[in-house]
């Protein structure tokens, strides 16, 4: 009987040190992470970096010139019948919410479609979304380049026969936030609310500072 109290003993402590040893690991994984209290989410991809693209009014830009303040991402087209314009209506009432707060968030809008997105037609679409929505399309290359770094997918569909104009374009739709300091921070889901949006971009920002 005693060797049985001793084994299950041992067992328990054995059970103890695993647990206190997952703790410790977990806390050394977020030390240092000041957006630790923040994630909602998480990946080990490398998510974000450099690219090339003309904005709405024609300009060519880098990321350092788009993302000097922080951003929400989102990669669509104008062409799109249903899910870009509600996402990304969605998005601004984040960021609406967020601006009653006191805290700027710029919402950003890439073309994956650069075939129709012209700067012309990105800018009535921004325009009708948000007063500070910024509209981003570039060559298929330039385009081709950002959706790769921030891991995106799209894949246009075959025009309908008779009209080169009319195809869809299946496509990811993330939303992307991105610090200007830090780079890629977090990444929305088409089910995230604005009101729970605004609350984890606001956690960001204010750990930014």
């Amino acid at each position: 009987m005693t060797r049985i109290y001793a084994l299950l003993a041992a067992a328990v402590l054995a059970t103890l040190l695993i647990a206190l040893w997952v703790m410790g690991f977990a806390k050394g994984a977020n030390d240092g992470d000041i957006f630790a209290q923040c994630r909602g989410s998480a990946t080990g991809a490398t998510i974000g970096g450099a690219f090339e693209l003309v904005d709405e009014n024609g300009k060519t830009v880098t990321d350092k010139d788009v993302i000097n303040q922080p951003s929400l991402l989102y990669f669509g087209y104008t062409f799109c019948p249903d899910v870009c314009p509600l996402d990304n209506a969605r998005n601004a009432e984040a960021i609406e919410i967020l601006e009653e707060r006191g805290k700027i968030v710029q919402p950003v809008f890439i073309s994956i479609d650069p075939k129709r997105d012209t700067p012309e037609v990105l800018r009535d679409f921004t325009d009708n979304l948000h007063p500070r929505m910024y509209g981003l399309t570039g060559s298929p290359e330039q385009v081709a380049a950002a959706s790769r770094a921030y891991r995106t997918y799209f894949k246009a569909h075959e025009p309908e026969e008779g009209d080169e104009e009319f195809y869809l374009v299946d496509h990811s739709t993330q939303s992307y936030l991105v610090l200007p300091e830090y780079g890629f921070v977090e990444f929305f889901k088409r089910g995230d609310t604005p009101e729970a949006m605004a609350d984890r971009i606001q956690c960001f920002v204010d750990a930014a500072k």
